[in-house]
């Protein structure tokens, strides 16, 4: 990619896109599988507040509801659920990354061939990668989300929503086996549809922002390097690892921001979904048109908000640190290093 200034005749030369063809798939999946997961083991304790804040009846800051959750359960309690989740990560993960990279790979070709100018196919190839690997991922996550979120949530029967699941869990196996037992396989597929309409749109415009914003900012840094650097001129800037890295960050939060808003009512219902049992009867859980209205008796339309402020943290550290960690993560995986330069 390259920014060129209208102002000037420089430009700021970054480092090169690595496609699916330039990667060592071995070093790519397996630094991929331990990177992601010491990110996901960072991010987690956002994600149990978050989701305790969804279920709740009642609107609860999220600083209470951790301080409530460690006075009452200990700090072990933020990592609840965390074993089943790590294990889901690992291959949703790598069927993530598979159809990202090969989807963008072809997409982009296709487009440029089409004769679209070149930020509009990157960001059209962008979009249709985020789309399918979201679907892709949501296989596996969907009942890896359920069982650990039905961890997560344990004991807020007690004192948070009573349609909150009873029973207890003594690991993520057990909850596997008995919600399998109970509800089949349609219960760890609860929330299935609508984790697609969440994630696969809000991946896809995702990724669409994230190719838009960073070469939004590219061009500020590169007005800024060359507005700093007069003995520069008529040459090409070239940026170094860190504001490579900087960009890509700010460009990530902003689009992960962005995301968690426009997404978070169909993530609260979803989350309701996956959690809630269904009545006494043995009746099926309830339906995301219930759930809504649920939601609404008890706090109004802002009540699909609860847990915004986790979620937003969330998705933006996610977003930065996630985006930072893949680009570093091709760089380390390509089969040619030159393509760094």
């Amino acid at each position: 990619m390259s920014v060129a200034e209208d102002e000037s005749s420089e430009e700021v030369h970054v480092p090169g896109e690595i496609d699916w063809q330039m990667l060592d798939k071995s070093k790519f999946f397996f630094l991929g599988a331990a990177l992601f997961s010491g990110v996901s083991a960072a991010l987690y304790p956002v994600v149990v507040l978050k989701t305790r804040q969804q279920v709740a009846q009642s609107k609860v800051s999220c600083i209470n509801t951790a301080f409530s959750l460690i006075r009452g359960e200990g700090f072990r309690a933020l990592y609840r659920g965390f074993g089943t989740s790590l294990m889901g990560t690992i291959p949703a993960r790598a069927l993530y990354m598979a159809a990202l990279e090969v989807t963008k790979s072809n997409v982009g070709t296709a487009t440029v061939r089409f004769g679209l100018a070149e930020p509009t196919a990157a960001a059209v190839a962008n979009a249709a990668a985020g789309l399918s690997a979201a679907m892709a991922a949501q296989l596996v996550w969907t009942p890896v989300d359920v069982v650990s979120q039905r961890l997560m949530v344990q004991g807020v029967s007690d004192s948070g929503n009573p349609k909150a699941s009873a029973l207890r869990y003594i690991n993520g196996i057990d909850a596997f086996r008995k919600i399998l037992s109970s509800d089949g396989l349609r219960g760890l597929y609860r929330g299935f549809g609508i984790s697609i309409l969440t994630y696969a749109p809000s991946n896809a415009v995702w990724w669409a922002s994230y190719s838009v914003a960073q070469r939004m900012v590219w061009g500020g840094v590169g007005y800024y390097l060359c507005k700093g650097n007069d003995s520069a001129a008529n040459s090409a800037l070239k940026p170094d690892t860190k504001t490579v890295m900087a960009v890509q960050g700010v460009s990530a939060a902003v689009a992960g921001g962005m995301s968690a808003l426009i997404t978070m009512p169909l993530d609260t219902i979803k989350t309701r979904l996956q959690v809630l049992d269904g009545n006494e009867n043995g009746r099926r859980g309830p339906t995301a048109m219930q759930t809504v209205r649920s939601l609404v008796r008890e706090g109004g339309w802002m009540a699909c908000y609860r847990g915004l402020g986790p979620r937003w943290a969330s998705m933006s550290m996610s977003a930065t640190t996630m985006i930072t960690t893949y680009e570093l993560l091709k760089r380390l995986s390509a089969k040619n290093q030159e393509v760094l330069t």
